[in-house]
């Protein structure tokens, strides 16, 4: 599907959201692009890591509401099909709701400055549980205030709390994850895996 994106760069995939006009918003034909994606990534012994990115000004504007993908799990990483090798997210603009999620499911995340996040389900009334991991990657109650009261943090209060790696200017975003995707990709695999298994089995 070209609405997800797959190339490779040596030993890192790249998986990318490939719908800049509409955001990137979270429809089925992306979510089950994301899965074949992961598939891809899983089958693919020359790729040792991903990179996750979203093209255009937005990581993801989140959920289409107007064609709400029901099955929203299906496209995240450990969840919806088992990704045990390392995953970086680089998030550029918006990256509101099921798209939280799937960063919350990446190991390290780049920021851009511009980056925003919010999960205003509780403002729309929808909600589809997914986005309960948040309160296990970062301090509980910082979660508990994006999901309760629904406002928008920013990069920098992303990276203070411990939900974002390191901050950059937008045009360093891609070259910072793939510095790290290489230097994750340059030690060995084995390893690796294996202490993103151990990590995913401590997390709830």
């Amino acid at each position: 599907s070209s609405a997800v994106t797959y190339t490779r760069d040596g030993m890192v995939a790249m998986i990318t959201i490939n719908r800049p006009e509409r955001m990137n918003r979270l429809d089925a034909e992306i979510v089950d692009g994301l899965h074949d994606r992961w598939v891809q990534f899983m089958g693919d012994d020359a790729a040792r890591v991903a990179v996750l990115a979203g093209n255009g000004k937005a990581f993801s504007a989140g959920a289409d509401l107007k064609n709400v993908p029901h099955h929203l799990y299906h496209g995240m990483p450990g969840i919806g099909f088992p990704v045990d090798k390392p995953v970086v997210a680089a998030v550029q603009g918006w990256c509101i709701g099921g798209a939280m999620v799937l960063t919350t499911m990446a190991d390290i995340m780049i920021v851009s400055e511009d980056a925003k996040f919010s999960y205003p389900e509780v403002k729309i009334a929808f909600s589809g549980g997914l986005i309960s991991n948040l309160v296990t990657r970062i301090p509980h109650k910082i979660a508990m205030e994006l999901l309760l009261v629904g406002d928008t943090i920013d990069a920098k209060r992303a990276y203070e709390v411990g939900y974002a790696n390191k901050i950059v200017s937008l045009d360093q975003l891609m070259p910072t994850a793939m510095d790290y995707a290489r230097r994750i990709a340059d030690t060995a695999p084995m390893p690796s895996r294996m202490l993103k298994r151990f990590a995913s089995e401590t997390l709830p």
